[in-house]
């Protein structure tokens, strides 16, 4: 095999996130965003040390599990999903079958218990929160705002019939598209630098209906066209306040990001009606969300999960609890009211405070959040734990931090994974320094996408 020669093979599976198998020709090949059972024809892109990468260039047979009529719209462009195409039972399976071959990598098949997937309780607009970009679908094209076009990083796709959020999104996001575009307003272009328009951050709370809308532009507003920006905004809340939604409006902000990077981050945010937060509701408890603090994307799922969660700590009385990576402090307040003490700490400062204030909501006075990086600050935490909660990012947890967790040497440690790869890695430390994977739980929070949360709790072998 040679980059850039094609070749036509049938996919015979998935490896985590979104790694189809086919073998061509005796070897191994890698391609993305493909589907079991799918005939597709690819071209290699990447040949090295034995290992070999291609790009799907077309789907030559549907695979027999694929149920196109059900996918999105926007299927194949958006790059958001890859799975709609397949019956919900299916993509459970995939994912199933992905976590339980990582895990038997690094952990003895028969010495724990896997405890299989459990399904979203909302298959389609399940998700609370979307974060949109304004861009063109091609180069100097007219005005998008969606998602990135699959395998772009410049290119977006409008989605304005999204199947994983509720139809409120889709409306905001059609309403500000069009209003944009009245104006001939520029959006920001990532090589230049140039431009107003960045992102459309969009949140709804499911059980509340509460909806916080927010702007992200740059502060050039020489690209407005001679207008002047207050009054621009204004039309902007007016057009969405006009709309007919199913929700509340809480809020409505415009945030000003100058960063040169392509993330959506605050340097200012001014409120333009309502209020800069809103609640959400999970497991009995109230949360207050501000724009950019972290909250899980799914609500319906993130019951089923801390739940799965709150049964693997067991036990509670009397005892102290380390969450780390807490983020507004979900899980600490759903184990404080059973516990003597939940220490939380989480690095982002404006979700501590959010994490206090929630705290407050709920009558929990036996919380504590500490603001602050878990590799700094831990070392310098007063209280020792019985048992420790992780909740970490993607990438995991930081090897010299996962060291500090391991040296607490409590008798349980319960660890809540976005990214399986992350946590196996993570899993080959903790047995090396004495733990046992006792039960392990996926959680699919994410239906029609690669992603898949992982539970697991870990025991200290005596």
């Amino acid at each position: 095999m040679k980059k850039g020669e094609i070749y036509e093979g049938i996919v015979e599976k998935i490896d985590f996130p979104n790694k189809g198998i086919l073998m061509i020709d005796g070897e191994r090949v890698v391609v993305k965003n493909a589907v079991p059972g799918q005939k597709i024809q690819c071209v290699v892109t990447k040949r090295r040390k034995g290992k070999t990468e291609a790009r799907a260039l077309e789907v030559l047979e549907r695979s027999p599990l694929e149920l196109p009529e059900n996918a999105c719209p926007h299927f194949g462009l958006c790059g958001g999903c890859i799975y709609q195409s397949l019956p919900y039972e299916a993509q459970l399976k995939i994912k199933e079958g992905q976590v339980k071959s990582l895990l038997d990598g690094v952990v003895e098949p028969d010495s724990y218990e896997f405890m299989g997937i459990k399904a979203s309780p909302l298959e389609k607009g399940y998700r609370n929160k979307m974060e949109f970009s304004f861009g063109d679908e091609v180069k100097d094209g007219p005005l998008a705002l969606g998602m990135h076009r699959r395998g772009s990083f410049y290119d977006i796709v409008t989605t304005p019939d999204c199947q994983i959020v509720h139809p409120d999104f889709c409306r905001i996001l059609v309403a500000t598209k069009e209003y944009f575009e009245e104006l001939g307003t520029a959006f920001y272009k990532k090589l230049q630098h140039k431009g107003y328009l960045r992102h459309l951050l969009v949140r709804r709370a499911v059980k509340t209906g509460e909806i916080l809308v927010d702007l992200v532009t740059s502060t050039q507003r020489e690209y407005l066209g001679g207008r002047d920006e207050a009054a621009v905004l204004s039309g902007w809340k007016e057009r969405l306040l006009a709309l007919p939604v199913d929700g509340r409006f809480a809020g409505i902000l415009h945030t000003e990001n100058d960063s040169l990077a392509d993330v959506v981050q605050s340097d200012a945010t001014h409120v333009l009606y309502g209020q800069d937060f809103f609640y959400e509701e999970l497991l009995g408890l109230r949360f207050r969300i501000s724009p950019f603090s972290f909250f899980q994307t799914n609500s319906m799922g993130a019951e089923v999960l801390y739940d799965t969660a709150r049964g693997f700590v067991g036990e509670t009385k009397d005892k102290v609890v380390f969450d780390l990576y807490s983020g507004t402090g979900t899980i600490a307040q759903i184990l404080a009211p059973v516990a003597k003490k939940v220490v939380g700490v989480e690095i982002v400062e404006e979700a501590v405070e959010a994490a206090k204030v929630n705290a407050g909501l709920n009558g929990l006075d036996n919380c504590e959040f500490v603001a602050g990086d878990v590799l700094k600050v831990i070392d310098d935490l007063e209280d020792k734990p019985d048992l420790i909660v992780v909740d970490p990012p993607r990438d995991g947890i930081h090897p010299k931090a996962l060291g500090k967790i391991i040296e607490f040497g409590v008798d349980r440690i319960v660890y809540i994974s976005c990214k399986p790869t992350s946590l196996v890695r993570d899993l080959v430390v903790l047995q090396e320094r004495g733990y046992r994977v006792e039960k392990v739980c996926a959680m699919d929070m994410f239906p029609g996408t690669g992603n898949v949360e992982v539970v697991t709790l870990m025991s200290l072998v005596e």
